[in-house]
C-alpha cells in the first residue's frame, strides 16, 4: 500500500486579538489556494473568514487534528499581493501586535466579512452608431433618457456620472442597451489632460529634479517647506512624470477635511479625478476604492492612514502631506506608524517617497540633520508675499475679554476695518472647560474619566471630551445648592460668542467638531473663507493645517502656554509645530500678514528660539536636549499599557511583567500611571521599556512577550505593546 502524498498546511491569519497563525488543510474542491487568498473556515462553533500568509509542508499539530477549509470565496483571486503580504508580516513582526488584526486592516469593511465578494471589474457606457442616430432626433416627452445619451456622447461615462444625470438611471439605460443604442466596456485607466501650472520658483524646480532624478530607486525626500511655499506644486511636477509614464501614485493626509481641496487641485492639473479613500466613506465606496486601486484603474489615490495597505500593482512613488501630524499614529488597536511603515513600503518596492511638511517631527528633522533623508528646503512663498510678522502679548496683568487682550481686540478691529479677514485660534472647543461654584467651589467632573466636564452652552450640556458622556447643565450648585455657578476659562463657543457680540455685523465662522459634524459642513465655510468678504473665524487645530485662505491677514493665538510646561517630553515639539502651522495661515497672498501670540511667559527659552530664529533652529535646539537626556529619537521605547476596572489588578499585571523582563541591554521602568489615569472607567498604567539600540529592543520585546500572555494575572486585564509611542 502507497503511502497518501503529503498535504499542504495553509497558514491562516484571523481577524482574532490572538499572537498566533491557525493551520488549516486545503480545501478538497480547491487544493491550490496561494498566500493572500481569502478562505472560509469554522472556528470553534463560528465560520470565519480568514487570509492565507504561507503554504507550509508541515505544521506543529498533528495532520488528523487539522480542520479544512470550507470554501474559497474570491475563485482563486488574491485579496493581498506578495508585496502588501510581505509588509504585513514586518508590521506584526516590528509592532508586536495579532498577526489577524493586522493582515485585515489592509482589507475594506466588506472583505472582511463572510458574503462580502471582490466586485467585477468596473465598466463604463458608450453610444453605438445607433445611440448617436437616435441623438438627432427630438427629445420629445423622453426628456431623461436624452441627457443620458447627451452624458455618453461627452465620452464613455461611469455609473456614477449617469446617476448625477438622472435618478432613474439604472431603469432607462436597461432600456437603452436593449435597443442596442448603449453597450458596456470594461473601464479604462484614467487618461492624463496636464495643465500648465504655474512657474516654479528655484527651490521648487531644485525639489522636483532631485526626486524626479532617481525612478525605481528607494530614496527618502524631506520637503521642508514654509506654509504658502508651493509643495503641493512639488508634489503636482513630480507626479506628473509618474503618471504619464503609467504609474501609480499613493498621496496620504492627515485628515479627511484635507482632501477636498486637494483632490480639485488635482483634477483641475492631472485632468482626472483622483480616487479617494478614508474612514468617512460608506463600505461600499472603500470597497470600490480598494478595487480600482489592485486593478490599475486608480492612477492616483489620495486617502488617509488606512490607504497606506491599498494593493496597487504599479505603484512609483508615495507623498506623506504633514508628515509630522499626530493622526499618523494609529492610537489604539494596531498601534502602528503611517510615516514609518511607508518608509518601509517604499523601501521594499524600490520606488521614492516624499514627506512634506512645514514642521518636520524630530525623528525626520534628525534623519535629515544625519544625512539619511534628502532635505529639500523651501524657505520663499511661491507668491513671493513675505512671512507673516510676530508680535508677542505679555497678558499678565493685561485686561482680558473672553480670553482675549484688549490689545488683540484692537488689531481683530482694525483687520476688519480694512476689508480682511481675521482669525483667532484657540484649541479648546466648548463654551467653557469646567464648570465651577463660585460659593462652594464644586465643579463638575465626569464620573468616568479624570477629566473635567466642558460646558456646552448652546445645548446646555456638560460632556467630556474623552469618553463621550455628559448630562445636562444644573440650574443649582449640586453640592450646596447655590444659585452660583460660572465657567473657568475659554472655549471656541465662548469666543464666538464674544465677538460676535463685539462685532455684529461681521460674519462669524466657528470651526471645530462641533459645528462641522454635517457632511459637506467644512467646505461650505471654507468657500464661504475664500470669497473673501470680511469675516471672523473661530477655530481649533482643524484650521492650522493646509488650508489657503488668502483674505487672512491676522491670526491671533489665544493660549498654548500649557505646552511650556508639559510632562509630556514631545509637548514642546508640537505645541511649536502647531504654533508655526497656524501662524501659517496668515498673509498667504499679496497682504502682509501678522500673528499675535498671547502668553504668560514670553522669555520662555524655546519660545524665543522659535520666533527669532525659526523652526529649524527650534527643532535643532530640542534634538539637543533630547540627546542630552536619551530621549527619541537618540533611543527607542516601547510601552506596554495594561487597564483593567480595578487598579489592583492592573499593578499587579505590570509589577509581574516587570520581574520577567528579560536581561539584557533594554532597560524597563515602572510601572506608572497614564498622564490621565482614568478613562472611560478605566484605570491605565503602563511599564516603558528604552534601548539605545532598537535591534536589542525587539530582541527583549519579543522574547518578553512570549512570557506575557502566559502570565495568570494576565486575563485580568487588557494589555498591548506600543513600540515607538507617541501618547503617554
Amino acid at each position: 500500500m502507497h503511502p497518501s502524498p503529503a498535504q499542504p498546511v495553509l497558514k491562516v491569519a484571523l481577524p482574532l486579538p490572538l499572537r498566533q497563525i491557525f493551520d488549516y488543510l486545503p480545501c478538497e474542491s480547491t487544493p491550490g489556494v496561494q498566500p493572500g487568498a481569502r478562505v472560509l473556515v469554522p472556528f470553534g462553533c463560528r465560520k470565519m473568514i480568514g487570509v492565507v500568509t504561507e503554504v507550509a509542508d508541515s505544521s506543529e499539530l498533528p495532520m488528523e487534528k487539522l480542520a479544512r477549509v470550507l470554501a474559497c470565496p474570491d475563485d482563486g483571486q488574491l485579496v493581498l499581493t506578495n508585496e502588501t503580504l510581505d509588509l504585513l508580516k514586518w508590521c506584526w513582526r516590528y509592532y508586536k501586535h495579532a498577526p489577524g488584526e493586522v493582515v485585515f486592516n489592509a482589507l475594506p469593511p466588506l472583505l472582511r466579512k463572510v458574503g462580502g465578494t471582490i466586485p467585477p471589474l468596473p465598466v463604463e457606457y458608450c453610444l453605438t452608431a445607433g445611440g448617436r442616430d437616435q441623438l438627432l432626433e427630438p427629445p420629445g416627452r423622453a426628456k431623461a433618457r436624452h441627457r443620458l445619451l447627451l452624458e455618453m456622447q461627452r465620452g464613455a461615462a461611469t455609473a456614477e456620472q449617469l446617476r448625477a444625470a438622472s435618478p432613474a438611471w439604472r431603469k432607462i439605460l436597461s432600456a437603452l442597451m436593449e435597443r442596442d443604442w448603449v453597450r458596456p466596456e470594461i473601464q479604462k485607466a484614467a487618461q492624463l489632460n496636464i495643465s500648465p501650472g504655474p512657474s516654479l520658483t528655484t527651490e521648487q524646480r531644485d525639489a522636483v529634479d532631485a526626486i524626479g532624478k532617481s525612478p525605481g530607486v528607494f530614496q527618502c525626500h524631506l520637503l521642508d517647506g514654509i506654509t504658502g511655499s508651493g509643495k503641493t506644486e512639488v508634489y503636482l511636477c513630480v507626479l506628473e512624470k509618474i503618471l504619464q509614464q503609467g504609474g501609480q501614485a499613493l498621496l496620504l493626509v492627515p485628515e479627511i477635511g484635507l482632501t477636498p481641496q486637494l483632490v480639485e487641485r488635482f483634477r483641475q492639473r492631472l485632468g482626472f479625478e483622483p480616487v479617494v479613500t478614508h474612514s468617512s466613506l460608506s463600505e461600499g465606496q472603500r470597497l470600490q476604492a480598494w478595487s480600482l486601486a489592485k486593478t490599475g484603474l486608480a492612477r492616483l489615490v489620495i486617502g488617509t492612514r488606512s490607504a497606506l495597505f491599498l494593493p496597487m500593482p504599479e505603484l512609483r512613488m508615495i507623498i506623506l502631506d504633514e508628515e509630522h501630524d499626530a493622526s499618523f499614529k494609529q492610537q489604539d488597536g494596531f498601534r502602528y506608524s503611517t510615516r514609518d511603515v511607508a518608509v518601509k513600503r517604499a523601501a521594499g518596492l524600490a520606488v521614492p517617497i516624499v514627506l512634506g511638511t512645514a514642521t518636520p517631527s524630530l525623528e525626520t528633522f534628525n534623519n535629515a540633520a544625519g544625512g539619511r533623508y534628502n532635505w529639500h528646503r523651501l524657505r520663499q512663498r511661491a507668491t513671493g508675499a513675505a512671512e507673516p510678522r510676530w508680535r508677542v502679548l505679555d497678558v499678565c496683568q493685561q485686561t482680558m475679554q473672553g480670553g482675549i487682550s484688549a490689545v488683540a481686540m484692537e488689531a481683530i478691529g482694525a483687520t476688519l476695518e480694512k476689508r480682511e479677514q481675521a482669525l483667532v485660534f484657540l484649541n479648546r472647543r466648548g463654551y467653557a472647560p469646567v464648570i465651577l461654584c463660585h460659593e462652594c467651589g464644586w465643579h463638575a467632573a465626569c464620573q468616568r474619566c479624570d477629566a473635567n466636564l466642558t460646558w456646552h452652552k448652546s445645548t446646555r450640556r456638560l460632556l467630556c471630551h474623552h469618553c463621550d458622556s455628559g448630562m445636562q447643565v444644573p440650574v443649582m450648585c449640586p453640592h450646596c445648592g447655590a444659585d452660583a455657578l460660572q465657567g473657568a476659562g475659554e472655549g471656541t463657543e465662548q469666543l464666538e460668542q464674544m465677538l460676535a457680540a463685539a462685532w455684529p455685523d461681521t460674519p462669524l465662522l466657528r470651526f471645530d467638531r462641533d459645528t462641522v459634524r454635517r457632511k459637506g459642513e467644512f467646505d461650505r465655510l471654507s468657500e464661504q473663507v475664500k470669497a473673501g468678504d470680511p469675516c471672523l473665524l473661530v477655530g481649533t487645530q482643524m484650521l492650522a493645517k493646509g488650508h489657503h485662505f488668502p483674505q487672512v491677514t491676522l491670526v491671533v493665538i489665544v493660549n498654548l502656554d500649557q505646552a511650556l510646561y508639559s510632562a509630556d517630553f514631545r509637548a514642546l515639539e508640537r505645541m511649536g509645530q502647531l504654533m508655526v502651522q497656524v501662524a501659517g495661515r496668515a498673509g498667504r497672498d499679496q497682504l502682509p500678514g501678522e500673528v499675535i501670540l498671547q502668553t504668560h511667559y514670553p522669555r520662555h527659552e524655546a519660545l524665543l528660539t522659535l520666533l527669532e530664529s525659526g523652526y529649524e533652529a527650534f527643532a535643532a535646539e530640542i534634538c539637543g536636549d533630547r540627546q542630552a537626556a536619551c530621549l527619541p529619537p537618540f533611543s527607542y521605547q516601547a510601552l506596554l499599557r495594561s487597564d483593567a476596572h480595578e487598579k489592583g489588578h492592573v499593578r499587579a499585571f505590570l509589577e509581574q511583567a516587570r520581574q520577567v523582563f528579560p536581561a539584557g541591554e533594554a532597560l524597563v521602568y515602572g510601572p506608572f500611571p497614564a498622564m490621565m489615569e482614568r478613562r472611560s472607567g478605566r484605570t491605565r498604567w503602563y511599564l516603558l521599556a528604552q534601548a539605545d539600540s532598537r535591534a536589542a529592543l525587539h530582541q527583549q520585546l519579543d522574547q518578553w512577550v512570549s512570557v506575557l500572555k502566559k502570565l495568570p494575572s494576565a486575563r485580568k486585564v487588557r494589555w498591548a505593546v506600543d513600540v515607538d509611542p507617541q501618547d503617554y
